[in-house]
């Protein structure tokens, strides 16, 4: 056996990689970091028909944001196994399907895909679902049941062939499952899957038992969906004779939807209200757009966090882990068979959690950016309601401090800051109107005519002197401190619910509060 541990995670081009691959691939990356081993990253492009352009580079970005850095592989730096692209290993495996050929565990197939039409028609007519195995392979067209002349005649004429495996008739295969334990399956259940395509490329099925012998894969970590296909890799690692060398396998439960009605798919995307991809996608040919976790406001250690505990529970009950702690705590004896049900809510929980943990330094340098690019994108549009000092307000960081310092109890995203501090960069343009027609009368308005008074004169206005004189205002003018303070933040911010209202106030200043009440009682009657 290999002593050095080494796991590869090994995705297809096919399209955007679904969480449910970076969750594989984490699991993959913990492992190895434990047990001090290696993580590869390998490319399996063997279904060019498949092929999407842009997805190979999007793996690639999608684990360097996760974090989930390979010791080797493709976009990460050749090591002693390369090329880690299988389209680039065409000759290797082609060697290996021939050998298989030579040593009676595999043959040559030319059926057309007429011709297994046509049978499987024949077969659905008389009440039998067709498949090409140890019963039907007898009665095909390939190298078992034509003479051997006429075989290399059609090699030799270039005719069109596939190499089928030559699964044993009845036996029963074994497969130790870490996570699973004993699967058995006779092999009568088994069809002879194709290990070489006429294409001139290998399977999935035999590409990855040569690749993981040749780069001396220990374990195999990767979804349930391969667990059927598990036997039949069994069976080629004895038919090469790499018994010794097998890997251990470890099967990993499915991401079921919310309601755990059937596997979270990348179909379901958008459709169900949260993204099912780490970064956004732009489908090359149908210009799709499906958003992903980055672009949504979340921490890269937040997603991976979620991931980790959907399939893996720990020892004790601590949900929030540091890439170092998931290390230290990650085993396979603790991943669930079961499918795990994905909460988006708790995944938002868990965002709002990392953002908690920021600094109003580290916040304030992500919200002064996101305010840049929702200006670039037109999300925010200047009008004639903005202040002539807007420019410096978003550039001013100790302001954006400030800012992001009253609201981050009420956010879960960082870009959700503009949409809860926005007002303290600009003056409401109106007023919440259902409150106002409540609240709004002569005597509110006397009110606040003689607050403003009372704010002009103050020698000094933050926090501590804004509300003590809103209050001696209050008392003063003959009600309770109470009764005005939600409509003051009406008049400040135009809605009724925001941040401390006096936080707001000394934030913004003391000319631009004079100046908002100012502005709502020209507005309001």
């Amino acid at each position: 056996m290999n002593s050095k541990p080494r796991v590869r995670f090994a995705p297809s081009p096919t399209g955007p990689l679904h969480m449910g691959g970076v969750r594989t691939a984490l699991y993959n990356y913990l492992f190895a970091k434990k047990v001090g081993g290696d993580f590869i990253l390998r490319i399996e492009d063997t279904d060019q028909n498949r092929f999407v352009e842009g997805s190979e580079q999007y793996i690639i970005d999608s684990l360097k944001w996760a974090g989930i850095i390979p010791n080797e592989g493709v976009g990460f730096g050749d090591g002693p196994y390369a090329p880690y692209r299988q389209s680039e290993r065409k000759l290797i495996y082609r060697q290996y399907a021939e050998q298989l050929v030579k040593s009676g565990h595999a043959y040559y197939a030319f059926d057309t895909t007429e011709e297994l039409e046509e049978e499987r028609l024949r077969m659905e007519a008389a009440k039998t679902t067709f498949s090409y195995n140890s019963v039907t392979r007898n009665s095909l067209k390939n190298s078992l049941t034509l003479s051997e002349a006429d075989v290399m005649k059609r090699l030799n004429a270039g005719d069109t062939y596939v190499i089928r495996t030559k699964v044993p008739a009845n036996e029963e295969l074994r497969v130790n499952d870490i996570i699973r334990g004993w699967v058995v399956v006779n092999t009568i259940e088994m069809d002879d899957k194709v290990l070489f395509k006429s294409d001139g490329m290998p399977t999935y099925h035999l590409a990855n038992v040569v690749d993981d012998y040749l780069m001396k894969i220990t374990h195999v970590i990767r979804g349930e969906e391969w667990l059927p296909s598990a036997p039949l890799h069994v069976l080629l690692y004895r038919f090469l004779g790499w018994e010794d060398f097998m890997p251990a396998f470890a099967h990993l439960p499915l991401l079921l939807k919310p309601d755990g009605n059937g596997k979270l798919s990348k179909r379901d995307g958008d459709r169900l209200g949260f993204p099912v991809f780490p970064l956004n996608w732009k489908d090359p040919k149908t210009g799709e757009q499906s958003s992903g976790y980055r672009e949504k406001g979340y921490f890269p250690e937040a997603f991976v966090n979620v991931l980790l505990l959907l399939g893996w529970h720990p020892e004790g009950n601590q949900e929030l882990f540091s890439m170092d702690e998931m290390i230290e705590a990650f085993s396979l004896d603790r991943v669930n068979k079961a499918g795990a049900k994905f909460d988006p809510d708790k995944t938002k929980w868990f965002n709002q959690q990392y953002l908690k943990n920021h600094s109003d330094d580290d916040l304030a340098k992500i919200v002064m950016n996101d305010i840049q690019d929702k200006l670039k994108t037109g999300e925010i549009k200047f009008d004639n309601n903005f202040p002539a000092n807007f420019d410096s307000l978003i550039s001013n960081f100790d302001f954006i401090k400030e800012a992001v310092k009253i609201t981050r109890e009420k956010v879960h995203f960082t870009n959700e800051f503009w949409s809860v501090c926005y007002f303290f960069f600009i003056p409401p343009a109106d007023y919440e109107a259902t409150f106002i027609a409540k609240k709004w009368s002569d005597k509110a308005r006397e009110f606040f005519i003689t607050l403003k008074q009372n704010y002009q004169t103050a020698k000094t206005f933050d926090l501590s002197s804004s509300e003590n004189i809103f209050k001696e205002t209050a008392v003063a003018s003959g009600v309770k401190p109470g009764e005005y303070m939600q409509l003051f933040r009406v008049l400040l911010i135009g809605v009724s619910m925001g941040p401390a209202l006096f936080d707001t106030a000394a934030l913004i200043g003391k000319e631009e509060v004079l100046k908002r009440i100012d502005q709502a009682l020209q507005k309001l009657p």
